[in-house]
Formats: structure tokens, C-alpha cells, sequence
């Protein structure tokens, strides 16, 4: 952790991979400028899901990805495995999103430690 002032610890810069702790610290923070996307079914994602993350299904990423962020936006990524979050994250690189994390785990490791998720239609 960083500190502001020597007094209030500041979360540390996005990591390529992340763990749950390292999303929910900048979350505590109150940061503004992050994106959390869930890139499972939207049946997996109405069952729920991170509290505050976006739909865009992994078919869609791409497409609906530039409708809706800017290139310069920290974005954590998730899908059902580590590999299929890591590989979406690559893709968004590629595509020109420089801030990316994939977050290890996902929701389950989310849920895991008791951190909030919600449930239903949230897009």
C-alpha cells in the first residue's frame, strides 16, 4: 500500500492478475475510475454477481466493450476459470485497454471471503 499524505494508505496500482482483495481495497478506497466486468452467461450473472459489474458476455466483449468504456478505464475482469478470465483480459489488451486485470477467482473466491454480490438484471 501507498500512502496520500503519510497518513491514509492508498490501494496499489492494478495488477495483470489480481486477487478479490486487491479489487475490494480500491473499492473501500472509493475509486472511481474502474470497471468490473463479468464476461459469464447472463444466466450465470442474474444469479448472481460482484456487487456494482457489468454484464458483457465473452461472445460480446469486443463489440459491446467500446460502446461503453474508453480505452483508458482500470477494468478487472471475470468468467467462470482463471483461464477464461486471463484470456479475456488479453483480448481487451489487444483491443487497446492498457489497465487490465483479470481477477482471480471470479465470484466464487468473491463470495468465498464474504464480499457483497447482488442478484438479478444489472447491465
Amino acid at each position: 500500500m501507498n500512502t496520500v499524505f503519510g497518513i491514509f494508505p492508498k490501494p496499489d496500482p492494478l495488477k495483470s492478475s489480481s486477487q478479490v482483495y486487491d479489487l475490494k481495497t480500491r473499492l473501500d478506497w472509493g475509486e472511481p475510475g474502474l470497471t468490473i466486468i463479468d464476461i459469464r452467461d447472463r444466466n450465470d450473472f442474474n444469479e448472481s454477481h460482484i456487487t456494482g459489474a457489468i454484464s458483457l458476455p465473452l461472445p460480446e466483449l469486443i463489440q459491446r466493450v467500446r460502446q461503453v468504456l474508453e480505452p483508458n478505464r482500470d477494468i478487472y475482469v471475470y468468467g467462470n476459470t482463471d483461464t477464461e478470465s486471463a484470456a479475456a483480459a488479453e483480448v481487451l489488451r489487444q483491443a487497446g485497454y492498457a489497465s487490465v486485470a483479470s481477477l482471480r477467482g471470479g465470484v466464487a473466491a468473491w463470495k468465498a471471503v464474504g464480499f457483497p454480490v447482488e442478484r438479478g438484471m444489472v447491465a
